[in-house]
């Protein structure tokens, strides 16, 4: 969002940001010069808290996040031209009410496909409610998925949606996903293929140029040996491994590898004072992926898109939602490997590398990295503006 943010200014456009008030987000935005207007639990306190969030807390939560919602994004929305809602359900359905309720356009954009209606794949699944192994017509599990989202999430809409005076929604995944929902990803990377029942703008994946310098202990780290494996899961607090530091390293070293330790919200560290590893905070991932070994990750979006345009041959080691699916891509393609499970052991992981440090899968990563479009956000700043004017 904060890409999309400045290429929109380049075009004259003022823009506003409605997102939680964690740090990170404060200071990413801060740094582009756009505005946060905070709103919500703190992102990271909740995903740290929250290893799976039971099903019946799903409509307590999302009844929270839309009436958070109404209280901060409506006066921040009044005059403005348009609104670009994405996020969660209940984050993505409360933001359309707001534009709803202000009689400007607004446009649904997610980054990833998944929540995106298809005959060619089944629905995620939401906690506490499977969809039936036995079903194989995946038009009638993604009817399903409508009648589970209703479920969850409907109440929680109409109520908030009443008490500011909007009509009830009667189906709340087509609402959120409007007529013609953008998809931000990359087409050679996530590739959407067109259905009658859908009409998909496919803008390419919304990249924030760092132009950020890596700091000069790294910089010498880098220049005093080979390339080390960067390993770091980002926002992913890993509950299910208390020891996903030391395998990760012993894993690593026994390629005969240097290590690149990122402490990201599982708060990694090194394991001991030996020179092969490195331990980094908030780095410039387009300025160090190109001079790594390998990415280890999570398999988050951005990360995924970020050390594929790099080259960069990757392990996903998926926690949830959407991240088995970058792991199943990267692993498609020939760029990396695809860790079985969340929970890494040495042998697993050491496997997965032995993949991914191949000569082949070096060359088909660097292969694919020169497909891997840049100008997503561009295109998309350009579409908004177009649509308003």
């Amino acid at each position: 969002m904060a890409g999309l943010a400045v290429r929109l200014r380049e075009l004259g456009a003022e823009v506003r940001v409605c997102a939680p008030a964690d740090e990170e987000f404060a200071k990413l935005l801060a740094g582009v010069g756009v505005e946060l207007v905070p709103f919500g639990p703190s992102a990271r306190a909740l995903t740290k808290a929250t290893p799976s969030l039971p099903a019946e807390g799903l409509p307590r939560r999302a009844a929270e996040v839309i009436a958070g919602q109404f209280d901060v994004v409506i006066p921040a929305a009044e005059g403005c031209d348009v609104l670009v809602g994405t996020g969660m359900t209940p984050a993505a359905a409360g933001a359309r009410s707001v534009a709803e309720k202000l009689g400007i356009p607004s446009v649904s954009v997610t980054f990833q496909q998944l929540t995106l209606p298809s005959p060619r794949r089944r629905p995620l699944e939401y906690p506490g409610r499977p969809l039936p192994p036995d079903v194989t017509d995946n038009r009638v599990l993604w009817d399903l998925d409508a009648q589970n989202i209703n479920a969850l999430f409907g109440e929680a809409l109409n109520t908030n949606r009443a008490s500011i005076g909007l009509p009830p929604v009667d189906n709340v995944r087509d609402y959120v996903i409007g007529d013609q929902p953008w998809l931000a990803t990359d087409p050679v990377l996530d590739p959407w293929q067109q259905t009658p029942d859908l009409d998909v703008v496919q803008t390419g994946a919304w990249i924030l140029p760092d132009e950020r310098p890596l700091p000069a202990d790294l910089e010498a780290f880098l220049e005093a040996g080979e390339p080390p494996v960067y390993v770091g899961f980002g926002s992913m607090p890993l509950h299910g491994s208390t020891d996903a530091a030391q395998v990760a390293v012993e894993a690593v070293r026994a390629q005969g590898r240097r290590v690149l330790v990122s402490r990201g919200w599982a708060d990694l560290g090194l394991i001991d004072a030996q020179d092969d590893c490195f331990a980094v905070g908030d780095i410039n991932h387009q300025a160090l992926f190109g001079r790594v070994a390998a990415v280890v990750h999570h398999g988050g979006a951005g990360t995924t898109t970020t050390a594929t345009g790099a080259g960069a041959p990757q392990v996903v080691v998926p926690q949830l939602a959407d991240q088995p699916y970058w792991a199943d891509r990267v692993a498609g393609l020939g760029i990396g490997a695809a860790h079985d499970g969340p929970t890494p052991t040495f042998e697993s992981l050491s496997a997965a590398l032995t993949t991914a440090l191949t000569s082949e899968t070096g060359a088909r990563a660097a292969a694919i990295a020169a497909t891997i479009r840049t100008d997503g956000a561009a295109v998309a700043a350009k579409l908004l503006l177009d649509a308003i004017s």
